[in-house]
């Protein structure tokens, strides 16, 4: 193991080293790990104002500059409330905590009210096995192969989740230092459940218990996958506990099988919540529930296998067919079609991106390893159980309203990809030009010549450098971008000034980047100033600042985007986050770019398909210009 000298960020502390190495303990940095600063109140006026500049005309910015002013000045109403978020920080420090942790859970995710069906879940889909896809069945059947993949994705699942438990993942590291490793406790055993106006997140670390829930054509069973002792069984077991699954659903009519009450998880939460508390006065109801919230992870097999067009593929991993065969409220749930195709469907509160993708790499790169155990070498695991359901006819009938509104939301969803193979970040780093600020600069154009006009952007920044960091926002449209977009197609404008405002405009947002990574956002300081006012002092002339348009209207994300490079595993997206607006991830690999694009068929003005052709056309630009201007020959 090394020790390497690292200082804290925060003013006054020492000098404390941190473990890295493959025999550190998954959580031995986190006693190390520095506070998440509360920005200073001078330096989020400033930034705050200046990421209004390109939104707002001159007599707008002038007159909300007052706002901000009169809100942050000498005596201003933020003096008092950056005090509360002090107080608020030494609290939760005192858990193992910092002052947005909660309050970003409960803001951010617990109290989003519309259903969590692609508007809050997140996908990724897999990369086919090495060998090749199997070849499928009809539908209504599943395959050897499709049981073969399952069971040893779920063994390195079950792997992972001791390794976490056992604090034997390595702990992230960068050439700054660690990186908290807090969210991985929030992966397995973890489910949000459903309540009025507020949900809430049920976790366990470690997570001991022993089963899965295997969902069959919307049949919902407890599988243990864990011996009674802590055992690993070998695969060859967990494919025959799937197959018994497979088998006792088959071999059952259609007529007695279980309503598909996971369809109740794509509700609206203020629909599903009462739903979900009057199941839980039941004793059956409750107790398949609460089966369902501790499981390791959800696994669904799908008795079909989607068109392997990409853009038709996706889809089932996205939201299925009208969301049934799911739980969506589980923080991990995997599916592998009858081909063996597969993917995640994550529920997003509990960790961000980065945390599953650790996990979907690791297990992907071990596939189809070989079993060390015989086949008979374990037996003793309890026969798969049905979980059972007290269905009343009003419960009845909310499934299947919950289905039909499923559908709906399904059908107005535009998503599209595009696997990008003209180059990758060799290029971009040849041309001396950071891969992700050429793609933040891919989308401020793209979305320039698709409109005419910028829009506030939204790209999520790790503050996980910090003690239960999670992240904070980069707002990508800046003076230098609006600059740069209105210059680059100006026939006018000769080239060496393009790439000069191409490289301030990318300076610029790695200066933001930077300022967010180290905990000096805008978005979140602002949430939690907010959040500590008195319903009165909300009211007040202090508080003006949050009562102009132009607070809300710069966090109407027109563009929502977050990269999760490199995606040579797999790759995904989630829901575009405003009626008006695209929703896009992209993971840069060394000789290819993946993203994904989704809006609303709701609104006229957008189109995932033509924005998709402008950011490819965006893209081959820019390539050009690169090999022409910018790689030394």
């Amino acid at each position: 193991m090394l020790a390497y000298q690292h200082a804290l960020h925060r003013a006054g502390s020492s000098v404390r080293t941190y473990t890295t190495g493959s025999s550190a303990k998954t959580f031995s940095n986190q006693a190390v790990l520095p506070r998440l600063p509360i920005p200073n109140l001078n330096l989020t006026s400033a930034r705050y104002k200046r990421s209004l500049l390109p939104l707002l005309s001159a007599s707008e910015h002038a007159s909300v500059s007052k706002k901000i002013d009169n809100f942050f000045g000498p005596n201003g109403l933020a003096e008092t409330l950056q005090q509360r978020l002090r107080d608020l920080d030494d609290q939760e420090t005192a858990l193992g905590l910092n002052w947005i942790d909660r309050l970003w859970l409960k803001k951010g995710y617990l109290e989003y009210r519309i259903p969590t069906l692609i508007n809050v879940n997140w996908w990724n889909q897999f990369r086919d096995p090495v060998t090749g896809l199997g070849k499928g069945a009809e539908q209504g059947k599943v395959t050897d192969f499709q049981l073969r993949r399952s069971a040893g994705m779920i063994a390195g699942l079950i792997d992972y989740s001791n390794r976490v438990n056992n604090e034997e993942i390595p702990p992230d590291v960068s050439r700054s230092g660690p990186f908290c490793m807090h969210q991985l406790k929030s992966m397995f055993g973890t489910s949000r459940v459903a309540a009025p106006d507020c949900d809430k997140v049920v976790t366990q670390w470690p997570c001991l218990v022993k089963h899965i829930n295997v969902i069959y054509k919307d049949q919902i069973f407890d599988v243990q996958v864990i011996g009674p002792n802590g055992e690993t069984v070998p695969t060859k077991t967990l494919e025959s506990q799937l197959r018994q699954v497979v088998d006792q659903v088959d071999q059952t009519p259609i007529e007695q099988r279980q309503l598909a009450v996971g369809v109740l998880t794509t509700e609206h939460r203020d629909t599903w919540g009462p739903i979900r508390q009057q199941m839980e006065t039941e004793a059956t109801n409750a107790k398949s529930l609460k089966n369902i919230d501790n499981s390791l992870f959800v696994f669904c097999l799908d008795d079909y296998s989607s068109p392997l067009d990409l853009d038709s593929s996706h889809r089932n991993i996205f939201h299925a067919k009208n969301g049934r065969n799911r739980w969506f409220d589980k923080a991990l749930q995997f599916i592998v079609e009858n081909n063996g195709r597969a993917g995640i469907n994550g529920e997003h509160s509990p960790a961000d991106a980065v945390i599953p993708a650790r996990i979907v790499d690791d297990i992907l790169a071990r596939e189809f390893i070989e079993d060390t155990m015989s086949a008979g070498a374990f037996s003793n695991l309890q026969k798969p159980k049905l979980l059972n359901w007290q269905v009343s006819s009003s419960l009845g009938q909310a499934i299947q309203t919950a289905e039909k509104n499923a559908a709906a939301l399904i059908s107005d969803l535009d998503s599209v990809l595009l696997h990008y193979e003209g180059y990758g970040s060799n290029k971009m780093k040849q041309a001396k030009v950071s891969p992700d600020g050429w793609l933040q600069m891919v989308y401020q154009l793209a979305y320039y010549r698709q409109y005419g006009k910028s829009c506030p952007t939204y790209e999520s920044a790790s503050t996980r450098k910090f003690r239960a960091g999670r992240t904070e926002t980069v707002r990508s449209c800046s003076v230098e971008t609006v600059e740069f977009t209105k210059a680059w197609d100006d026939k006018d404008i000769n080239m060496p000034k393009k790439l000069e405002l191409f490289s301030d405009a990318i300076e610029t947002h790695m200066e933001y980047m930077k300022a967010a990574s180290n905990g000096h956002g805008v978005d979140r300081h602002l949430l939690g100033l907010r959040n500590q006012m008195t319903p009165e002092e909300a009211e007040s002339e202090g508080a003006a600042i949050f009562q102009d348009p132009s607070y809300w209207g710069s966090q109407y994300w027109l563009l929502s985007t977050s990269n999760t490079s490199p995606g040579d595993l797999a790759w995904g997206g989630f829901g575009a986050v405003v009626p008006e607006g695209y929703g896009s991830n992209y993971a840069i690999g060394k000789d290819r770019v993946r993203l994904s694009i989704t809006s609303w068929n709701s609104y006229a003005g957008t189109d995932s398909s033509a924005f998709r052709k402008t950011v490819q056309g965006v893209l081959d630009d820019f390539g050009d210009v690169a090999e022409r201007y910018l790689i030394k020959k």
